[in-house]
């Protein structure tokens, strides 16, 4: 036996260890290259069919961003994990020392096991990015609203990528490996195992520290939302929560266990005192990896719940329902021939519409004056309440975006009318009493505006006056907008890009004009935010991989010396049923008190983010933890199982 047998016959030894490194190893392998086949995908590089350029450049630049997050925490998490096995392997090291292997065979064959295991995880993580490519490609396609899906290709450039990155990654990882060992000398290595632990303590300032930490940390992310929108103040929230979560593992759990222990009745009752004194010991070992596991998770719950909720497709229509809006002043020689095209288009099309329009008037502090019958005709072509005014001099507000929406809805919730306001057109002063404002969003603007509906007699009487004095012609308007309503909008998907493109292209020297479609602007949110979710999606599971990862490692390392113990607490009598009440007790906490702990902070950010916007996100954070939550369930039965069944093997 050579010496490369000899290290793939130490791997293949080492199974039990290595699985988790090398699962995970594969995984991440498979992610960087999923990004790579999107990075060099023809369509997302080319620009996909109707999208804008910022789509293009966020899906060229997003993945490239990607791909480099993916390698910098695939590198710290495989350092970890090496370094979690070669703890448990000193013994053997310092056995491999005294029967006369030198460091530096010691060095080469730490080298070689770990680029065995490195181009084991390349060419299958390769391997089975390929076979689940056309999957993946067609997952991403339907996010990215592409009507065809994405067209499968053979990604040399993304095996390129992704062989000589993560070569060069293993090559690293392999080398640092005799670093982390070269510490020990041959006593420490062979006596690593029976080096007695002290007993955990804990500070009861830090465990307090802990709970107002996370305390202030939440009462400042609510300050944020509903006082200040200081993000300075928010990052600030966010790293003392940070902060206060660390202290809760290494000083609070290990304060409150110590405290449970000074109880007599409860730590001597049944199994308590098994369970109780391993925990403490336990929560002190895995403080660190409980704390990333929780920091980790709670970063990918808000984010894809975040990013699932933004991509909502009903949010464009919320904030403006028109399926084409053309908008031009009164100059504008080309405007009549461009609201003809589109007429003509959707009849072609067959497509049923109702059109309406307004001209409004300028309001001197940042207001428009709009029509009562321009706005009744579209109010009621939305399907919406029409309105009256009674008096000549009654008016009433409307929305112009869903912000200002939120607002309305509030005040008429609590019964507030809008008082007697003074409407300044140029040097006309015009009373108005307001009436109950409107609810739904009739008149959209991009921008905050005051919008004030009049009845037509006032409005006919004040336009005139205002053309008068600023000398104009009796037909001016500054701006005039024309709305097409048609109720099933997404099915001018197939005409619209090239008619706005046709439009945007037949522009004149004279005049102002603008045209848009609403099914264009939703396949442009759409894509953008697919992109994003695409994004924080696959980084938040390769995070949640890495920290289930992180548990597995942490109970395997200690293996040895839960075997000894537990075989020795067999002879006094430990039944198996006692043995698995123990075991999945500590197993619990070990998977779902990180997990809860990032519910937790998640949930707080869902509650915060659900104050600055106008739909339910809870439905998506439900979705995103039951998700999570289940994956969890599964990998602790599995784990359990394996667990038990190894110690049983053990148990006398």
């Amino acid at each position: 036996m050579n010496f490369r047998q000899f290290a793939i016959n130490n791997v293949v030894r080492n199974k039990r260890i290595y699985l988790a490194h090398f699962l995970s190893s594969t995984f991440s392998v498979m992610i960087f290259f999923t990004y790579a086949l999107l990075l060099f995908h023809p369509d997302l590089k080319e620009g996909l069919k109707g999208s804008s350029g910022t789509v293009t450049l966020l899906a060229n630049q997003g993945f490239m961003i990607a791909e480099v997050i993916i390698f910098i925490f695939s590198f710290l998490f495989l350092l970890y994990s090496v370094g979690s096995f070669l703890k448990t392997r000193k013994k053997e090291f310092g056995i491999f020392l005294i029967i006369g292997m030198t460091r530096k065979q010691m060095n080469r064959l730490l080298f070689m096991e770990n680029m065995c295991i490195g181009l084991a995880s390349i060419i299958t993580g390769i391997g089975l990015g390929l076979i689940f490519g056309k999957l993946i490609l067609l997952i991403c396609g339907s996010m990215l609203a592409v009507e065809n899906s994405l067209r499968f290709y053979f990604p040399l450039k993304g095996i390129a990528l992704t062989v000589g990155a993560f070569l060069l990654l293993f090559i690293i990882i392999a080398m640092s490996s005799s670093l982390l060992i070269r510490k020990g000398s041959l006593i420490e290595l062979v006596k690593s195992e029976e080096k007695p632990k002290p007993e955990p303590k804990a500070s009861r300032l830090l465990a307090l520290l802990s709970v107002l930490f996370i305390g202030g940390g939440y009462a400042g992310v609510f300050t944020f939302v509903w006082v200040s929108f200081s993000f300075p103040l928010l990052m600030a929230s966010v790293v003392v929560v940070i902060a206060g979560t660390y202290f809760l593992f290494t000083q609070l759990s290990v304060y409150i266990i110590r405290a449970l222990k000074r109880n007599p009745r409860l730590f001597f009752r049944k199994t308590n005192l098994l369970f109780l004194s391993e925990l403490t010991y336990r929560m002190k070992d895995n403080a660190i990896m409980f704390f990333m596991v929780s920091i980790i998770s709670a970063s990918s719950f808000t984010g894809i719940g975040t990013m699932l909720a933004i991509a909502d497709p009903g949010l464009s229509s919320m904030s403006n329902p028109y399926a084409f809006s053309y908008m031009n002043n009164w100059d504008t020689p080309n405007s009549e021939r461009h609201i003809r095209q589109i007429e003509e288009t959707l009849v072609d099309h067959q497509v049923p519409y109702v059109k309406g329009s307004y001209a409004p008037i300028g309001e001197n502090n940042n207001g428009k004056i709009i029509k009562l019958s321009d706005y009744n005709r579209l109010a009621k072509a939305l399907g919406y309440e029409e309105r009256t005014l009674k008096q000549i001099d009654e008016s009433f507000m409307t929305p112009s975006n869903l912000a200002i929406r939120k607002a309305y809805r509030e005040q008429v919730e609590q019964g507030v009318s809008g008082g007697k306001v003074n409407l300044e057109v140029d040097n006309q002063h015009v009373p108005v009493q307001l009436s109950t404002p409107g609810t739904d969003i009739v008149i959209p603007f991009q921008y905050e505006i005051y919008l004030y509906v009049v009845t037509d007699e006032l409005f006919n009487k004040m336009r005139p006056a205002y053309n008068e004095e600023v000398g104009m012609p009796e037909d001016f308007y500054s701006s005039r907008t024309i709305q097409f309503i048609v109720k099933d909008w997404m099915g001018t998907r197939s005409f619209a890009p090239e008619l706005i493109k046709s439009i945007q292209d037949d522009y004149s020297d004279k005049g102002y004009y603008e045209v848009s479609a609403l099914v264009v602007d939703w396949l442009n949110s759409k894509q953008t935010n697919g992109i994003i979710l695409i994004l924080s999606g696959l980084i938040g599971i390769v995070f949640f991989t890495f920290a289930a990862s992180f548990t597995y490692f942490r109970l395997y390392a200690d293996l040895e010396r839960d075997e000894a113990q537990y075989r020795m607490i067999g002879k006094m009598g430990l039944s198996r049923p006692e043995l698995r009440k123990i075991v999945t007790r500590q197993l619990l906490l070990m998977f779902f008190l990180p997990l809860l702990v990032a519910v937790i902070h998640s949930s707080v950010a869902f509650v915060a983010l659900q104050q600055l916007v106008d739909f339910s996100v809870f439905g998506y954070s439900l979705r995103i933890f039951l998700v999570f939550a289940s994956m969890q369930i599964l990998y602790f039965a599995l784990v359990r199982w394996r667990y038990l069944r190894h110690m049983y093997s053990k148990l006398v």
